[in-house]
Formats: structure tokens, sequence, C-alpha cells
């Protein structure tokens, strides 16, 4: 067989592999998707729960003040806390109001955050997704297989070099330096070092190895 049909057929092989892992991952991530939603609403109910009651809690306290003990009751009298012009009512009454409601903030507070994070947290992955594909989605096939083949070998040896390539792909180094150079500038995250000041040695930035591996970028470009 042809050495470069060979290769082709390796990397098909090889990408077809991880399509299948690929397709299992989105699964996955798409049931903890769903689990988290159902978190966040069951936390919204719990938290609605505890602030009805805490509501109710605070106005059966402002609305009887009848049932404080008569010494409580006494003392209460003779200072101003009580309206001698509007036979006793007592002046506290909108005091009682304004707190029940800066009570019920902090309540809320913990019911918003929860809830907005995750949504927040959602639509970030979105958008991420949504910029890889883009970004790979303009690739020609050949670039594509220069920077499959990159993320390959760097998987299982680490970085490597212009001849590596040039060597598992039957292209000429001059080549490979022109494919990795269209990529640079398309803003796909290669990593150029030179090393002792000679060699140049490529890798996949760190930063998209972290949140999107091979199998992952393969599944979002065939959308």
């Amino acid at each position: 067989m042809d050495p470069i049909k060979e290769s082709f057929k390796r990397v098909k092989d090889d990408i077809d592999s991880l399509k299948y892992e690929l397709n299992t991952l989105t699964n996955s991530l798409s049931e903890t998707r769903n689990q988290i939603r159902d978190i966040c609403e069951i936390l919204t109910k719990i938290i609605e729960k505890q602030a009805s009651t805490h509501n109710l809690l605070i106005q059966t306290l402002s609305t009887h003040p009848s049932t404080l003990p008569q010494e409580i009751r006494g003392l209460k009298s003779q200072n101003l806390g009580i309206s001698t012009g509007n036979e006793g009512v007592p002046t506290d009454r909108q005091t009682d109001q304004q707190t029940d409601i800066s009570a019920q903030n902090p309540l809320k507070k913990p019911e918003k955050l929860a809830v907005d994070n995750a949504v927040e947290i959602l639509d970030s992955l979105d958008n991420l997704k949504k910029e890889i594909r883009l970004k790979f989605k303009r690739l020609t096939e050949q670039e594509w297989l220069i920077f499959s083949t990159l993320y390959q070998i760097e998987e299982q040896t680490g970085p490597t070099n212009y001849k590596t390539l040039s060597e598992r792909l039957k292209l000429t180094e001059s080549s490979i330096r022109d494919y990795i150079g269209r990529l640079i500038k398309k803003g796909i995250p290669v990593e150029k070092n030179k090393i002792n000041n000679k060699s140049i040695q490529l890798s996949i930035s760190k930063n998209l190895k972290k949140i999107a591996s091979l199998s992952t970028i393969i599944q979002l470009r065939d959308l």
C-alpha cells in the first residue's frame, strides 16, 4: 500500500475511534448538565420554602404584640415605644415591617447566586464550544490533519518538532512549517518554542488541552 494512503488510513481509524469516545463523553456531559439543572431547581424550591416560613413567622410576631409577657409590656408603656396620641398603638409596627423586608433579602441571595451562577457556567460552556467549533471548522483538511497529528504525537510522547511531523505524514519539513504558520494565523493555539537557540519545539497550548480533548474538538468540528 502507498505510504501516504496508509498514513491517512491510520489517521482515519484513529479519528473514528475518537469519535466513538467523544459521543460517549458528550452523552455523559449532557446527563451531568441535566443533573445540575435539577439540583438548581431543588435548591430554588427549598430556599423559597424557607423564605415563606420566615415571612410567616415575622408577620405572626409583628401582628400579635399582646402575646408578650406582662413584664415586657409594662416596660414598653413607660418609654417612647408607645404613642399616647393613638390609643396605645405601638409605634414600632413600621419598624417590624422594615425588618421583615430586610430579613427577606439575605434569603433571596443564596437562591440568586445558586441559580444565576449555574446558568452563567452553562452559558460560558456553550459559548466556548461555539468558539472552538468555528475556529476548527475554518481549517482545510490538510491543516486539520497537521493539527490532529501534532495533538496525537504530543499526547503520546510530548512536544514534537517539524522533522517528526514530516516523517509521520510523509511531507517535507518546509511544508510542515508552512502549515503550522497557517494554523497560528487562523488562531489555532499551536506553540513554537526554540530549544537551545537551535531547534523549534512544537506543542498544543496547555489551556486548550485543559478545556477540550482531541476527541471533543473532532465532534465539535463535525457538527
